[in-house]
């Protein structure tokens, strides 16, 4: 169908299938309503993707993304800067911060080790990591990678490559969801869970 669409909406169609969780028919319907939204909505969408490339910078401390570096978070005073939490990707970042739980600072991996996909530790920001607590006094790392194949694995790997610090490193807990259904659960979850748990 798409071949028959004018080059010029067929070329937004695939750069927007391009992205991840848009397959080609949401990209068509998305290129559509654009065509059909008035300039007012579109050209503000157009200068927020230029602005996305040319304003934003990875922070040279803890690889966030920011309009400066360092950024905002490793450049609060109120900050622990003592406690760095590692996640994998900068949403955790954003994640986490909604909690308003955590008072320390990060370190974002851009990633998880997959041989699979080809990553190992040189595509992932962990020498910068190790550089860090190197440099800086660290009084515990906390790894929140995802709970997941790959996640383990960096997390495990991590735990090797710290051997000589002599801080505290910690794993976020994980376990059943709220709102979630034992029955449904899988066994690792429910391992983990039980293995976690807390005094009531």
């Amino acid at each position: 169908m798409s071949k028959f669409l004018p080059k010029s909406v067929r070329d937004v169609i695939d750069e927007l299938a391009r992205l991840p969780g848009i397959g080609p028919k949401s990209a068509q319907r998305l290129a559509i309503h654009l065509l059909h939204s008035p300039e007012s909505r579109v050209r503000p969408l157009g200068d927020a993707l230029l602005n996305l490339k040319e304003n934003v910078v990875f922070c040279e401390e803890c690889w966030n993304i920011a309009e400066q570096t360092p950024c905002g978070i490793c450049d609060n005073p109120g900050r622990d800067k003592t406690v760095i939490c590692v996640v994998e990707q900068i949403l955790d970042v954003v994640a986490l911060e909604k909690t308003s739980e955590f008072h320390g600072v990060y370190h974002v991996l851009h990633g998880a080790l997959s041989p699979i996909d080809s990553i190992g530790p040189d595509q992932l920001k962990i020498d910068s990591l190790l550089q860090r607590i190197e440099e800086r006094e660290i009084s515990e790392i906390i790894l929140a990678t995802n709970p997941s194949l790959e996640g383990e694995a960096t997390a495990l790997y991590l735990q090797k490559q710290l051997a000589a610090f002599s801080g505290k490193i910690t794993r976020i807990a994980r376990g059943l969801p709220i709102g979630g259904d034992l029955e449904y659960a899988d066994e690792v979850t429910l391992s983990r869970a039980l293995a976690g748990r807390g005094e009531f």
